[in-house]
């Protein structure tokens, strides 16, 4: 049986990558979205995912419960091994991932498509801002962190600027894909 590509979404923070992954889900039939698990404190908001603790973390992983895990940002991040599963059921499935660990994903999913989403410094500094989820000092790490590079060696990669409105990142993400398949 074939399974459906990955679509991993990267990109720095404030970027609208959750936002982008809601989108496309919403607009494209078959795409399906796997929900991480992280250990993201109580309180926080963002993407729908699964909140565990740093010790449901360590003992998931102990029992080989994720596909793929890496630490970022003082967080464990997961994608649990139901993705096979997802991958049958679907024509995709989008994953936001970290650059950091995208060449440990092609090797592990094979058949992976990276959407890499900039934007302008001056959008990425507001929305960061307008979210609130981290410190001034926080936001300013994470800042000087955009302009990191994708790993060389990816096969599929899909550059798209997220400064504009949503529905037109989407629309472009949309049409690059459909152009690959073809």
């Amino acid at each position: 049986m074939m399974l459906a590509p990955v679509i991993a979404v990267v990109g720095p923070s404030g970027v609208g990558k959750d936002s982008v992954i809601e989108a496309l889900e919403a607009r494209a039939k078959g795409i399906l979205r796997l929900r991480r698990v992280v250990t993201r404190p109580e309180g926080e908001a963002g993407e729908d995912f699964k909140r565990v603790t740093d010790d449901a973390f360590r003992q998931m992983e102990g029992e080989g419960a994720f596909a793929l895990s890496w630490h970022a940002h003082g967080l464990l991040y997961g994608v649990p091994k139901e993705i096979a599963q997802q991958r049958q059921m679907a024509e995709a499935v989008l994953v936001n991932l970290s650059r950091a660990v995208l060449l440990q994903a092609q090797e592990i999913f094979g058949d992976l498509i990276v959407i890499s989403l900039t934007a302008d410094a001056s959008v990425l500094e507001q929305r960061l801002s307008l979210r609130g989820r981290e410190s001034d000092s926080e936001q300013a790490r994470r800042l000087g962190q955009a302009k990191t590079p994708l790993p060389k060696g990816l096969v599929r990669v899909i550059e798209v600027d997220n400064s504009g409105a949503l529905q037109d990142t989407v629309a472009i993400i949309l049409s690059r894909l459909q152009l690959e398949s073809a």
